[in-house]
């Protein structure tokens, strides 16, 4: 296992900001991980699990140690009737996961296809598109306790997922390293195609007979249509998530801005759409120096080049601020702030 010393962190975040690490190392076995966390010149120095690097913003240097997560492998674990329980390691790549449970007509994951990153950060902030989320398929995952090095099982329950949310982002932040993940999928499929633009794009495509590989298509083709490519354009993907108000809040809203776009939700509350929300104040295709916001989805702030962290967290707040003078709607940031 090879250990560097300040090490470009470019290549290993899609934003593709330039800052460093004081250590770098890449682990492929729990043991390894176990082995960099027991080093002792790496006891009083702050670390970090880095998976795909897709949901993360670097303001600054990193002056620790980053440990990225290699664990790989794809394995059928137990099936039943229904279902085929699937675990794949942590470093897995998410979308390559996602194609290869495609090509044998496990369902489940095809509305996830193309969202970047890897496995192990799936369960961590419950990642979601057109309609479907991973608690909707979450069977469980494997966690290496930082401190007292040892491996726990974490169920749907305990995950306490919510809506980008879950208990690895808030009671147990900074304690766990995701080892793997099982996911419970069907081998019949339930479509599901009534969110955003999927329809639209299927019968575009010319589908006569639903399948999720035909899904799996429209949502590529719609994810490529709308998002910039990060091997292209620097971007974590969408930079804020999608706010949730109270009825009486969406009222208010909905009398003021009549085309307001929201759905209702859980709990007799409405989402409102960021995307939607920062457009209308103005954002769509702004562009200072190397920050931005991209010009096809409002959510998406993109790095042009050489823009530094801070410039696009500067950027960010100018979002926030101006959207919660407009609409008095505080947006909450979806990408992880190091």
């Amino acid at each position: 296992m090879l250990i560097s010393e300040n090490v470009l962190l470019r290549p290993y975040n899609t934003f593709g900001i330039a800052a460093q690490t004081r250590y770098f190392a890449a682990f492929t076995t729990p043991d390894e991980l176990r082995e960099l966390l027991s080093a002792p010149q790496f006891k009083a120095l702050p670390h970090m699990i880095l998976g795909g690097g897709s949901n993360v913003l670097f303001t600054r240097d990193f002056d620790g140690v980053i440990m990225k997560n290699g664990i790989k492998g794809i394995e059928v674990v137990k099936e039943d009737e229904e279902y085929v329980y699937v675990k794949a390691g942590a470093g897995e790549n998410w979308h390559g996961f996602v194609m290869e449970n495609i090509k044998h007509n496990r369902a489940g994951l095809e509305n996830l296809s193309l969202i970047p990153g890897n496995v192990g950060a799936s369960p961590m902030q419950n990642i979601g598109a057109y309609g479907v989320e991973i608690k909707d398929t979450f069977y469980s995952l494997e966690a290496l306790h930082l401190e007292e090095l040892s491996i726990v099982t974490f169920n749907k329950e305990e995950c306490a997922f919510g809506y980008r949310e879950s208990v690895f982002k808030h009671k147990y932040k900074g304690q766990f390293a995701i080892l793997s993940v099982t996911y419970k999928l069907r081998k019949q499929a339930q479509f599901n195609t009534s969110y955003g633009a999927i329809e639209a794009e299927l019968k575009e495509m010319g589908v006569q007979e639903l399948s999720i590989q035909a899904i799996s298509q429209a949502v590529i083709n719609i994810r490529s249509s709308k998002l910039p490519d990060p091997a292209k354009i620097g971007n974590a993907g969408s930079f804020f998530k999608n706010p949730t108000v109270s009825l009486a809040e969406y009222e208010r809203i909905k009398a003021a801005f009549p085309n307001v776009v929201a759905y209702p939700v859980d709990g007799g509350q409405f989402k409102l759409a960021a995307g939607w929300l920062i457009e209308q104040c103005g954002w769509k295709g702004y562009r200072t120096g190397d920050a931005g916001v991209h010009a096809k989805q409002a959510l998406v702030l993109v790095n042009y080049g050489e823009a530094k962290g801070g410039e696009i967290y500067g950027l960010s707040q100018q979002v926030l601020d101006s959207v919660e003078a407009k609409f008095g709607v505080l947006l909450e940031r979806e990408v992880n702030i190091i």
